[in-house]
Formats: C-alpha cells, sequence, structure tokens
C-alpha cells in the first residue's frame, strides 16, 4: 500500500509540475502574443502615418505642378494676347509701332474737355 501511495504522490507532483510549466507556458505565450500584436499595430499605424503623410506630400506636389502650370500658361496666354493687340493696333494704323517708344510707358488718353 505504501508503495501505491507513493507512486500516486509521484504522480500528483508530476501532474502539479506539468500543470505550473503549462501554466507558466501559457502565461508567457499570451506575454509574447500581446508583445507580438501590439508591435504589429505600432507598425501599422506607423505606416499609415507614413501613408498619409506620403500622400499628402503627393498632392501638395501635385498641387504646385499644376499651379505652376497654370501660372505659366496664363503668361503665356497674355503674352499671346499682347501680341495680338499690337497686330491689330499696327494693322489698323492707330498707333504707328515704329515711331513708338520702345519702353512701355502709360499711353495718355485725348481728353474730351473740349467738347
Amino acid at each position: 500500500m505504501d508503495a501505491l501511495k507513493k507512486g500516486f504522490s509521484m504522480a500528483k507532483d508530476g501532474v502539479v509540475a506539468a500543470a505550473e510549466k503549462t501554466k507558466a507556458g501559457v502565461e508567457e505565450a499570451a506575454a509574447k502574443t500581446k508583445e507580438g500584436v501590439m508591435y504589429v499595430g505600432t507598425k501599422t499605424k506607423e505606416g499609415v502615418v507614413t501613408s498619409v503623410n506620403t500622400v499628402a506630400q503627393k498632392t501638395t506636389e501635385q498641387a504646385n505642378t499644376a499651379g505652376d502650370a497654370a501660372v505659366t500658361g496664363a503668361n503665356q496666354l497674355s503674352e499671346e494676347t499682347v501680341k495680338g493687340l499690337e497686330s491689330v493696333v499696327a494693322s489698323t494704323g492707330l498707333v504707328n509701332l515704329a515711331a513708338a517708344p520702345q519702353k512701355e510707358e502709360a499711353v495718355e488718353q485725348p481728353s474730351d474737355a473740349g467738347q
């Protein structure tokens, strides 16, 4: 009978030891899982912030490019308009461009004060 008690006692101690190791293993696994999840969450958050910043930067760059193109286009349009107006004025004889001053000055309009 003592042998059985001793055998069961040893078996019980083994089960307790295994349970304690299992509990410690489960706790360690839970801690590692939590650590991994937190790491992934942090990296995901950093990735989202980086992605948002990248999109914002690209949008700003595109807006600047579009703005530059609009300014360039407006400048070209105004230059062509001025050239066209000069051509019209010259062809109608309103102003003799050859006799006109070389630098741009305000052209005074004749006043209608005498009428």
